[in-house]
């Protein structure tokens, strides 16, 4: 990686922490740089604004969802509702592990971001319920491979997983404003029990 890719790479890495740590509204330029161990120059160089950085931040946010719990929750070596379970103990592993590292439960990436912009940042709005799109379907498939290969009632896959998104989010949420990751081990697991007819 020369070195222009990595002063790039360390300006999204030192906002990625930031921002997931405190909040987007706490974060400025100067703090962002001074992390990265950047002149502003360089910031904005790579990044017209804070919301490019931020756009960019929520783009490998999802990419290491995706391949860090999504892919492994949802490998097929298991029953596919039992990888709503897997995916429920990797996210409560991952909130404890950030608790340990930072001593608080940071939550959700998107959902705090969703939460703090969504009435002030439309572009922001949009990515983040793009990605909350892209995650809502990667449990949808797993719904539907679960109608297909079990014996279970019929639902409505689409409804369903709409609602497994929105009980994932509130756990997390909930797990952050108490500071106690237990209640996603505690909560979470019921995910594979909701279904909307």
């Amino acid at each position: 990686m020369n070195s222009t890719m990595q002063t790039q790479q360390r300006i999204l890495n030192a906002a990625r922490e930031l921002i997931h740590s405190r909040s987007y509204a706490d974060v400025g330029v100067a703090l962002i740089c001074d992390r990265a161990q950047v002149k502003k120059g360089s910031f904005y160089h790579f990044y017209p604004s804070k919301q490019e950085l931020t756009l960019a931040v929520l783009d490998t946010y999802f990419v290491d969802m995706k391949e860090q719990l999504l892919d492994n929750a949802f490998k097929n070596d298991i029953p596919p509702l039992a990888r709503l379970k897997r995916m429920a103990q990797m996210a409560y592993e991952f909130q404890k592990e950030l608790q340990k590292q930072t001593g608080h439960v940071l939550g959700c990436p998107f959902g705090n971001i969703a939460t703090e912009l969504s009435t002030q940042d439309e572009t922001i709005r949009k990515k983040v319920e793009h990605i909350f799109t892209k995650l809502q379907s990667g449990i949808k498939q797993v719904l539907v491979q679960a109608q297909e290969d079990e014996c279970i009632e019929p639902f409505n896959t689409e409804a369903t997983a709409e609602a497994m998104l929105a009980y994932f989010e509130g756990i997390v949420l909930l797990a952050k404003t108490r500071n106690d990751p237990e209640i996603i081990k505690q909560l979470l697991p019921a995910i594979a029990d909701i279904r909307i007819i």
